[in-house]
């Protein structure tokens, strides 16, 4: 991978371009946070040819509500139980509107 292709893949969302200390620092939180998210599978790090964990800013985002979940007293478990189930959620929305533009789109007459 030339310099220039790294370059370009930053602005994806999920290149993993940020190392463990880097993302905890971000986030204002510890390593073992983030290890801890991913013992719970809330998010799974790629490993560097070195083995060490590296985060995308989806990843980091997904890390950011846990730890605003767990700064209001919410054990870390259900924590990353509310996220995998607001994600879910998300997604089950996102497909029922897919749904129902088609539906709309193949009999126009039955949305009126």
């Amino acid at each position: 991978m030339t310099a220039d292709d790294t370059y370009g893949r930053l602005d994806d969302d999920a290149y993993p371009a940020y190392t463990m200390g880097r993302a905890a620092e971000m986030l204002g939180t510890t390593q073992g946070f983030l290890r801890a998210l991913g013992d719970h599978r809330l998010i799974t790090p790629l490993r560097s040819a070195g083995g060490h964990r590296r985060y995308s800013r989806y990843q980091l985002r997904i890390a950011a509500r846990a730890r605003e979940l767990v700064d209001q007293g919410t054990p870390i478990e259900a924590a990353c139980r509310i996220i995998i189930l607001e994600d879910q959620l998300e997604e089950a929305q996102r497909i029922n509107a897919a749904y129902r533009a088609a539906a709309e789109s193949a009999n126009p007459a039955a949305a009126a």
